[in-house]
């Protein structure tokens, strides 16, 4: 039996991020998780259940490597983010909203669903959003 080696397939182009636009992308996800009242637990789970302390080493501007998963959690958290500015002319409303329950989410709140932990949660959140607005 031989074995063949796979490799893996490069990041659809909307996913392709420089390390520039990574980092800008966590930097403007800190700030917003301080905005929304966010947890370094909950933010763990939101950026794909990193460890705690790497969320508080992020805060203090230690980066390290990111793969196509956090860029794509970190691109929907902005996505939701920009979706709510555009939504509320008073910008405390728009971060007000994401712990709001919400009949859409059954009754829960946005961060709720978000802290279900998979990028499909945030997706869930932000493709509501986009709909809401017309964005589609």
């Amino acid at each position: 039996m031989q074995l063949v080696a796979i490799k893996s397939a490069p990041p659809p182009p909307a996913l392709r991020f420089s390390d520039a636009e990574v980092q800008a992308m966590r930097r403007a996800t800190i700030r917003l998780f301080d905005h929304w009242g966010v947890t370094d637990a909950q933010a763990a789970v939101l950026l794909g259940d990193i460890a705690v302390r790497t969320y508080q080493r992020w805060k203090q501007g230690e980066y390290g490597r990111w793969n196509v998963d956090l860029a794509a959690r970190l691109s929907n958290l902005i996505g939701i983010h920009k979706a709510l500015r555009l939504l509320y002319t008073e910008t405390d409303r728009g971060y007000r909203w994401i712990k709001a329950p919400n009949r859409a989410f059954g009754d829960r709140s946005a961060l709720e669903v978000m802290l279900g932990g998979q990028l499909t949660d945030l997706m869930r959140v932000r493709r509501y959003l986009d709909s809401y607005r017309g964005a589609w």
